[in-house]
């Protein structure tokens, strides 16, 4: 076995000792799906950073800066600006301390809104698992090209994630990301101005690239800039699986804190990550990585800093951020497969089916969860190959369905139920239907060609507003656990 697939071996041997670990502290429902409401600021940092650096910035976000450059930034810099609206949240997502958006949903407006959350939450998640799916299995393929396909590495990769998902749930999921966050921040950051020297120096990479590389639009419109950074932006203000970190906080305090430690380090590394995929285009123009180019990452790490270096402590470093890019991946899906696992057990088995269910009961229903959702996200996994588009699609679809009612839930008193489920139903549906050749039929083609979340977020923005104040406002109670101190 080469160095490659030894630390990767070793990595996976790792996190499963981790997840072992977490599993005799796990023997309730609050123990499996928030920790025990038990994360320090430290752990949740981590944690959180984990889950949002995955293979939509490792691959998506490597590809768009493999062929635009730092313009590739608009997408990443939608996550920064949410970032900093989510420091004001996150105290208040504690406070509200229950399990899932749609709990927040069900709380602040009804029972309706929670079953579109569930469906929402339910396609959104399981596509960001599938192309997580699609970038493991493409490491797989590096490492081992005569003996693992893309296809089959898509399958290994699947299998890992939901075994060691499935076994303690979110304290395991948490606690590995603090390993795989470490290993990646440290190995990004050494390797970076390594891999500028190989490539003869900043001027170097400047001169080996069109100057629109390095421009703050590219050579990209700035309505196209605004399709990337608005669904990045959006996801990050309502996604689920940040609100279950800070529902597992121990604190209001504590998470708050970790806010501020997300903030610096996705800054940080989402950077770095942009840096080293235009170094890597630098650096190969043509080959394998010219026609897939969302691997650039993964081949730098292998034939940039793991070859052009002739030290062994050179191979190790490109073997290391190898085994750390196939490490977030993992993390990433992990993350995103247990949280729609949890709307199935907590929304639907619980809330609907048995109310009463003791905890073994719901820890065995949670684990056939992650199973069957697994299994889906594998198979949407086997259907796609454009990474960046799987992930603008999983986003918008998330942006403009639950981003607007969940930040209507802390800010806006005046939203209804009407709105919210209104705005949620054509919100999906807008999102869904764009591509149809209804809209091409009846938009003209400089509207019908654009992304769907501009059109997506304009309806459901609409429907919001205009339903919530043409019905009753909601009552005292239903605002109560949504207020500020």
């Amino acid at each position: 076995m080469n160095l490659y697939g030894i630390v990767v071996g070793l990595i996976v041997v790792s996190l499963l000792a981790v997840s072992l670990s977490r599993l005799r502290a796990t023997r309730t429902k609050v123990d499996y799906l928030v920790a025990g409401r038990s994360l320090p600021a430290v752990v949740l940092v981590f944690t959180l950073l984990s889950s949002w650096i995955g293979s939509g910035s490792l691959l998506g976000g490597a590809e768009n800066a493999y062929k635009h450059g730092f313009a590739a930034l608009w997408q990443g810099g939608g996550g920064w600006a949410g970032l900093l609206l989510i420091y004001f949240i996150a105290p208040r997502a504690r406070k509200f301390a229950q399990y899932t958006i749609p709990d927040l949903l069900e709380a602040r407006y009804n029972q309706m809104a929670r079953v579109l959350g569930v469906i929402a939450v339910l396609f959104t998640y399981t596509a960001i698992t599938s192309y997580q799916l699609i970038g493991g299995g493409d490491i797989l393929h590096l490492i081992f090209p005569g003996a693992i396909s893309n296809i089959t590495g898509r399958y290994i990769l699947a299998a890992f994630v939901i075994v060691f998902t499935a076994i303690a749930g979110m304290g395991s999921v948490a606690y590995m990301d603090v390993v795989i966050g470490s290993l990646a921040t440290v190995t990004m950051l050494v390797a970076l101005p390594i891999l500028i020297h190989f490539a003869g120096g900043w001027g170097a990479v400047h001169a080996a690239l069109p100057a629109t590389h390095f421009m703050v639009l590219g050579d990209i419109s700035p309505v196209q800039a605004m399709e990337l950074f608005l669904p990045t932006c959006l996801l990050m203000l309502g996604n689920q699986s940040m609100y279950q970190k800070f529902f597992s906080a121990k604190s209001e305090r504590d998470a708050r804190n970790a806010v501020v430690g997300w903030i610096i380090g996705t800054v940080i590394l989402e950077t770095v990550i942009v840096a080293l995929a235009v170094t890597g285009s630098a650096l190969f123009r043509t080959g394998e990585v010219h026609e897939h180019p969302r691997e650039i990452l993964a081949y730098t790490a292998m034939h940039g800093v793991g070859t052009l270096g002739s030290s062994w402590g050179l191979q190790l470093l490109g073997a290391l951020m190898m085994g750390a890019i196939f490490a977030k991946i993992i993390s990433t899906a992990n993350n995103y497969l247990f949280s729609p696992a949890t709307n199935l057990v907590n929304d639907v088995f619980v809330r609907y089916l048995r109310p009463k269910a003791a905890d073994g009961q719901v820890l065995l229903v949670s684990r056939l969860m992650v199973v069957l959702l697994g299994v889906w996200a594998l198979w949407q996994s086997l259907g796609t190959e454009s990474v960046l588009a799987k992930s603008l699609y999983a986003y918008t679809i998330y942006s403009a369905s639950l981003t607007p009612v969940i930040l209507s839930a802390f800010f806006w008193k005046r939203a209804t139920a009407a709105g919210a489920v209104t705005s949620i139903a054509l919100g999906t549906v807008v999102t869904v239907g764009w591509d149809s050749p209804l809209v091409a039929r009846v938009f003209p083609a400089v509207i019908a060609q654009r992304d769907a979340i501009l059109p997506a977020l304009l309806v459901s923005l609409l429907a919001l507003v205009v339903v919530s104040l043409l019905t009753p406002a909601p009552t005292a109670e239903q605002l109560r656990p949504f207020a500020a101190e």
